[in-house]
């Protein structure tokens, strides 16, 4: 018989059930503060012609899909991220959807770009958007959002902003605004090559007298002063309305009482077309090094490749996989032993009907109880369940209807017990 090899692309990774275990628990609380808002889930296809994911991503988005015909000769592509696949499902659900919409959506996405520390090339995406309002509210309530959640699970962070009308109407006053996006994309790749290797991708598209007034204009925001860095770059491009909903961003921020931790920094210009107003990305205080754990910004114009109606939008995405090697790292993970709260021994091979029965009234009294298939000497299901993390084996008595107890980690039994008394021990509700 042929034997194949088991083994994952490079990339990719199987999770065993307690990394998976871990990683659901993290996603629960994202989800949950995200209902908090009064964001509402959708779900779209991981599959969609390759013409909708690359009509608006460009430059090296392109280059990184996974993209080939399908069996009916059909041009199709992997998802790249969830907020394209979003653009399409507003356009094509429009009349369906009660504006402003409120939406968040937690999925795989896939991208074959090159792997390092909290970077795969199949990843989770946690995203939330607000579409249909070009408000400055909606803007710091997205803002507020990617606080509320990662300041919940990651302690301290920092979250960068930067408007990228702004940054274009900058390039606009040195006479580059035609190179803006390849501009923005170079830019964008600061915090992984540093300033000189900005600067040398910079002179190779601009006068080197140009490139200097970009990286003059980028390091504005140093002091980490949002109101001196404002001013600073209101004083190199001008006044307009980008400066505008700065200044209203900064003022929902004191009224809110939440201006810690929000830095306008000019550097921070996100590599993908689709954004045309405010931009953020999120970092660990402690842990700079692993890079944004939360990217976003306003795609006003995303809509308007799919419908003669554009749509406007603001939202984030924070990328799973990375925020879990985070937290790891610096110990904040909460890692969760996958056991169920007790096991129901199996005393003879025919009883298995009778074991299902006894563990389901355990259950509907909000216990998880595992059923021991085969039977065994009680010791030996006890190493069993220690094994397994399991603190407590239930021995069923199907002719009386009581239970014996055993306590795995202090290796003593209670016996003669009721269903309810049982419970309660087990849930750690009776001290007697």
């Amino acid at each position: 018989m042929l034997q194949i090899e088991p083994r994952v692309l490079k990339g990719f990774r199987d999770f065993l059930p307690l990394q998976e275990l871990t990683r659901r628990e993290m996603i629960k609380k994202i989800e949950a503060s995200f209902r908090s808002f009064g964001f509402l889930p959708i779900d779209t296809p991981a599959l969609e012609y390759a013409e909708i994911l690359l009509g608006k991503g460009g430059g090296e988005t392109e280059k990184q899909v996974y993209r080939f015909t399908d069996h009916g000769g059909r041009d199709v592509a992997l998802r790249f991220d969830l907020t394209v696949p979003f653009a399409r499902f507003t356009a094509e659900h429009r009349n369906e959807l009660i504006m402003p919409f409120k939406r968040y959506h937690i999925a795989k996405v896939w991208r074959g770009e090159n792997t390092q520390r909290g970077r795969y090339r199949e990843f989770t995406q946690c995203d939330f958007d607000i579409v249909g309002s070009d408000s400055t509210a909606a803007d710091f309530e997205i803002l507020l959002m990617i606080r509320s959640t990662l300041q919940a699970l990651a302690d301290s962070i920092t979250i960068r902003i930067n408007h990228r009308g702004l940054f274009n109407r900058f390039l606009a006053s040195l006479g580059a605004e035609e190179k803006s996006p390849e501009i923005l994309r170079q830019v964008d790749k600061l915090a992984k090559i540093g300033r000189d290797g900005v600067r040398e991708l910079l002179e190779a598209i601009t006068e080197k007298t140009e490139s200097q007034k970009i990286l003059d204009f980028i390091s504005f925001g140093e002091e980490g002063d949002f109101d001196k860095t404002l001013k600073k770059l209101t004083g190199a491009a001008g006044e307009g309305d980008d400066t505008r909903r700065l200044e209203e961003l900064r003022r929902f921020m004191k009224d809110a009482g939440v201006e810690e931790g929000f830095v306008l920094d000019p550097s921070i210009t996100r590599g993908l077309d689709y954004y045309t107003g405010v931009v953020c990305e999120t970092f660990i205080d402690k842990l700079p090094g692993i890079g944004s754990i939360c990217s976003g910004g306003r795609y006003d114009n995303l809509t308007g490749i799919y419908s003669k109606e554009p749509v406007c939008g603001v939202g984030a995405s924070i990328g799973l996989d990375r925020l879990d090697a985070a937290l790891e790292e610096l110990g904040l993970r909460e890692n969760r032993n996958g056991a169920a709260s007790a096991a129901l021994a199996c005393l003879e091979p025919d009883d298995a009907g009778k074991a299902q029965r006894a563990a389901a009234l355990f259950r509907q009294r909000g216990l998880t109880c595992e059923v021991f298939f085969e039977p065994k000497k009680n010791t030996q299901m006890f190493i069993l369940a220690e094994k397994k993390g399991i603190p407590w084996v239930i021995i069923p008595n199907y002719d009386t209807g009581r239970f014996t107890l055993r306590d795995i980690a202090q290796r003593k039994s209670r016996e003669d017990l009721d269903i309810d008394t049982a419970a309660k021990i087990i849930k750690n509700e009776d001290n007697g």
